[in-house]
């Protein structure tokens, strides 16, 4: 049952403006423009939420989905932007995804590795953002590597070459853009995982998770999370599929 507009604006506005986490450790769905402002679909879909309820909108940035995860409880913001993980979902609720990434490994081009599985392996040190959800998702499946922690998603590439570390593990966007920016890197096929890109709500505003769980279909059958992604240079990017039950 869909959560009627008053109730999601009574739950969502609760301090009189939406407050939008904004997670720039992720720049496939967040970046700033020439002004400094908030851009990328994120941005796009929580100002596109923000008219539906008549809502002024305030931004609070972050660098990093752990740290939004970890302010969740803190009363700061009222919806947020992340990828889908069990973990997560004790402090948070999720609508269905709206948009699909790979994660995947970022190597030396002399580096012994040629497919995924090869990095799991015993001495091999895997740099990864704290808190993302590669880094939750390979903490769970990873039985010999290890992974060493860097504050942002950003920060691990950082790690991965300072430290001489046998491979920084993050989205495919960014990790392509790192390797055709520095020589003597590549990006290996396939991918890890597929990280579920989703609306989130923090526990005590369960009361509105209906509504956005209605509008995200709506934003991706209309073609405005497309739309969204080609704007901000994301095109490559995959909408997510509709849910079954959005179909029926």
């Amino acid at each position: 049952m869909t959560t009627p507009l008053s109730d999601a604006r009574s739950s969502l506005l609760s301090h009189g403006k939406l407050r939008v986490a904004i997670n720039y450790g992720n720049p496939v769905l967040a970046q700033k423009d020439a002004a400094g402002e908030p851009a990328g679909v994120s941005a796009a879909l929580a100002r596109a939420l923000a008219q539906r309820l008549d809502a002024d909108i305030e931004f609070i940035a972050f660098t990093g989905a752990g740290n939004v995860v970890d302010a969740a409880k803190d009363d700061v913001w009222d919806v947020g932007f992340l990828a889908i993980d069990p973990l997560r979902a004790q402090e948070v609720a999720f609508t269905s995804p709206y948009v699909i990434i790979e994660g995947t490994y970022l190597v030396r081009e002399d580096a012994p590795f040629r497919v995924l599985a090869d990095l799991d392996a015993q001495g091999v040190r895997i740099a990864v953002g704290k808190g993302a959800a590669y880094d939750l998702f390979l903490s769970r499946e990873l039985k010999q590597a290890e992974l060493v922690r860097a504050g942002t998603s950003a920060a691990a590439v950082d790690l991965f070459l300072d430290q001489s570390l046998d491979a920084a593990a993050g989205v495919r966007q960014p990790l392509e853009a790192a390797a055709r920016q520095v020589p003597g890197l590549k990006v290996l096929p396939g991918y890890f995982t597929a990280i579920r890109q989703a609306m989130a709500v923090p526990a005590r505003q369960r009361a509105a998770h209906a509504y956005l769980q209605s509008f995200i279909e709506e934003m991706k059958a209309s073609g405005f999370v497309a739309q969204a992604l080609q704007d901000s240079g994301q095109g490559d990017a995959t909408v997510a599929p509709p849910e079954p039950s959005a179909t029926r």
